[in-house]
C-alpha cells in the first residue's frame, strides 16, 4: 500500500486529470458516436438539452441564423436543412471548429453545449418550451452552498473537501439532461469510476473512500482523511465496491424551478470560475 499525501494544489491538479481522463472518451462518444444513433429513433433528444441548447442559441447563433434558423442561405434548421453538415458528428465539428472561409467562425463551445445546440437543432419548431423553467446560476449557486448543502462534500474552484467528485469542470464534463437525472435519481446516475471502496488490508486494517482509477492490479482513491491512496489488490484480504450513492436525492427536496436554477449553476462551472 502507497499513500500519499499532497499539497491541496497539487493534490486538485491531480485529481482533475483523473477525472478527465476517465470520462472526457465518455463525453467524446457520447457527443460525436452516440448523437448519430439519436437521429434514428424519435425522442433520442432529451427535454433538458433541448432546453438547454435553446439557450444557447439565442446568444450568438440567434444573430446570423434568425430566430426560426431560416436567415442563412441554403439553411433550415426548422425543416433539417443544414447547408455543411447532415450527421451529429459533422454538425459537431461545424459548430465546434467553423466553416473556412464563411462567417461561421469556431464557437469556443463545451462539448456538453455543442450536444445541448444538437439537440435543439434537430427539435426546432418541434419543441414545447412553453412551460421551460430557465435556470438562473445565482439562485442555483445558493441553492449549492445554502439549502442543498452540496458543499459539504463537493469540491469547487479549490474550496471544499475531496468526499465527492470534484464539480469545478461539470459544466463540460456532463450534459443537461443528465444533471436532471443525477439531482433525481443518483444512483440510477451513478458512474461506475464514482462507487465506494471498501478495503482489508492483510493486517486488518479497514480502508474507505472514493474510487479514482482501477485496473487489474491497483486501484486508486480518496480515502475519509482526503488521502490519495494506492493498493495492490493482491496484498488485500478484502475489496469490495459500494452500489449505492451517498449523494441523496432532489426529487422532493428541491422544485422543478430550483432544480432547473441548481443545474444552471452546475452547467456554469467549467473549470475557470
Amino acid at each position: 500500500m502507497l499513500v500519499t499525501t499532497l499539497g491541496a494544489k497539487a493534490l486538485d491538479r491531480r485529481l482533475r486529470r483523473s477525472l478527465w481522463a476517465r470520462i472526457a472518451p465518455a463525453v467524446a462518444a457520447l457527443v460525436l458516436s452516440g448523437s448519430a444513433l439519436a437521429q434514428q429513433h424519435a425522442g433520442q433528444y432529451e427535454q433538458a438539452d433541448i432546453e438547454y441548447g435553446a439557450r444557447l442559441y439565442r446568444g450568438p447563433c440567434v444573430v446570423c441564423h434568425g430566430e426560426h434558423g431560416d436567415q442563412m442561405p441554403g439553411v433550415n434548421f426548422q425543416a433539417g436543412t443544414f447547408k455543411n453538415a447532415s450527421t451529429d458528428r459533422e454538425l459537431t465539428n461545424v459548430i465546434r471548429d467553423g466553416v473556412a472561409g464563411t462567417a461561421m467562425s469556431p464557437s469556443g463551445l463545451s462539448d456538453s453545449e455543442i450536444a445541448a445546440v444538437i439537440a435543439y437543432l434537430r427539435n426546432m419548431g418541434r419543441a414545447d418550451l412553453s412551460g421551460t423553467a430557465v435556470g438562473d446560476a445565482a439562485r442555483g449557486r445558493a441553492l449549492f452552498t445554502g439549502k442543498g448543502d452540496c458543499g459539504s462534500c463537493h469540491r469547487v474552484v479549490a474550496q471544499g473537501p475531496r468526499a465527492a467528485p470534484d464539480l469545478s469542470s461539470i459544466g463540460t464534463l456532463r450534459t443537461a439532461a443528465t444533471l436532471q437525472r443525477t439531482l433525481r435519481d443518483p444512483e440510477a446516475a451513478l458512474l461506475p469510476i464514482n462507487r465506494s471502496v471498501h478495503a482489508v488490508l492483510r493486517d486488518g486494517t479497514v480502508i474507505e473512500g472514493r474510487r479514482l482509477n482501477e485496473d487489474t492490479h491497483t486501484v486508486q482513491l480518496v480515502d475519509e482523511r482526503e488521502r490519495l491512496v494506492s493498493l495492490d489488490k493482491s496484498t488485500l484480504r478484502a475489496y469490495t465496491l459500494g452500489d449505492d450513492a451517498r449523494m441523496p436525492s432532489y426529487e422532493k427536496a428541491f422544485t422543478d424551478d430550483e432544480r432547473a436554477d441548481l443545474v444552471a449553476y452546475l452547467l456554469s462551472l467549467k473549470g475557470l470560475n
